[in-house]
């Protein structure tokens, strides 16, 4: 059997996995005896790196998640180690991406980096979905995520990278600061319209981040073109049109090579619905890339065992290439019960090797 089975390791307090070594090791065991092949850690999270970052220390920041440079650790390289002797798949996840902090004033990256704030078009700092962001469109912005993914792909023995619907993304209210609205006005004659969900801003906004994909994409394939970009946007049209990420192009342009597009729903049904629509919305032959992310929890309810099952048979049945399920701690409930259920239920007592199409990349 050919699949992915991926998982996403959330950094704390969501997650105790990277608290310390000895939990690594043993989430390690476990997933490898519960058949997983591929886990995607958080490597960026609340403006912080997960490992020492000399690019982070070159831009005055500090190097590493304050919790981790007390206990003198680095949790990326531990879980590299531990997840390559269980021949488990190791990319990791900006799980930020463009987003600067939880906090209100943008945390320490824009206390540091004032103009890199994301406005909108009252002059407002944009903040979305509890963060506060920083303009993705700016060049320094851009090569500052840019130099944070080089950094992890040319240190560390990883098989590849993934950003999320943070990455690259920007809220749709955004893009009403000086540059981006001077770089608008030099192409069109006139501002920015007020409207923020005017289809043509949109779209010409998208591009831009579709752009700084190709860019991350060439860069990381220069470095090392065996290296996987992984990306989990939200459901398209949705992430489009409320987090400028043409999905459907990035997929046609061929700058990622698999996506685990967010279908975090609380049923089987409204699941289904999604998969549907994807296969609609895709060129067949580039279903083999999907490996869809499922929430274990959406929308505050728990997903019945019954029902991850119908989702991993849907994905199954339509030829899709597995699934990433949102978050690791989900396995360990009630007595590691899901985890139980996925070896008895969905064949994944049996080990799956990765799809060729990406394994041939590793």
């Amino acid at each position: 059997m050919s699949e992915i089975r991926g998982v996403w390791i959330a950094n704390r307090p969501h997650s105790k996995v990277l608290e310390s070594r000895e939990n690594i090791v043993e989430t390690l065991d476990f997933l490898q005896f519960y058949g997983f092949n591929v886990i995607f850690p958080v490597v960026w999270n609340r403006g912080y790196t997960l490992y020492p970052s000399q690019v982070m220390s070159k831009y005055k920041l500090p190097i590493i998640d304050p919790y981790y440079e007390q206990q003198q650790r680095d949790p990326l390289a531990e879980i590299i180690h531990a997840a390559h002797q269980h021949n488990i798949k190791v990319i990791p996840w900006l799980e930020y991406g463009f987003a600067a902090s939880h906090l209100l004033s943008g945390g320490h990256i824009l206390q540091q980096y004032s103009h890199w704030e994301a406005i909108d078009r009252e002059g407002k700092i944009v903040r979305h979905g509890g963060l506060t962001w920083m303009n993705s469109f700016d060049p320094e912005v851009q090569q500052f995520m840019l130099e944070i993914i080089r950094e992890i792909i040319s240190t560390y023995c990883v098989d590849g990278i993934q950003g999320c619907d943070r990455l690259p993304a920007l809220p749709v209210t955004a893009g009403y600061d000086d540059k981006t609205s001077a770089l608008y006005q030099a192409e069109f004659g006139k501002t920015p319209p007020s409207n923020p969900k005017n289809q043509q801003w949109i779209q010409w906004r998208a591009n831009l981040l579709t752009d700084f994909l190709a860019r991350v994409y060439q860069e990381v394939k220069a470095i090392n073109p065996q290296a996987i970009i992984s990306l989990s946007p939200a459901v398209y049209p949705f992430c489009l049109t409320n987090l400028l990420q043409d999905s459907k192009t990035w997929v046609a342009r061929g700058l990622v090579d698999i996506i685990h597009p967010q279908i975090y729903r609380s049923s089987f049904f409204g699941y289904n619905q999604e998969v549907k629509k994807l296969i609609k919305t895709y060129d067949r032959n580039s279903l083999t890339k999907f490996a869809p992310g499922i929430a274990f929890t959406a929308n505050g309810k728990d997903v019945t065992i019954k029902d991850l099952i119908k989702c991993i048979k849907t994905n199954r049945d339509h030829h899709l290439s597995g699934q990433v399920f949102f978050h690791y701690e989900g396995l360990r409930k009630n007595n590691d019960q899901v985890a139980i259920a996925l070896t008895k239920l969905a064949n994944y007592n049996q080990i799956a090797s990765l799809p060729r199409q990406i394994d041939s990349n590793t």
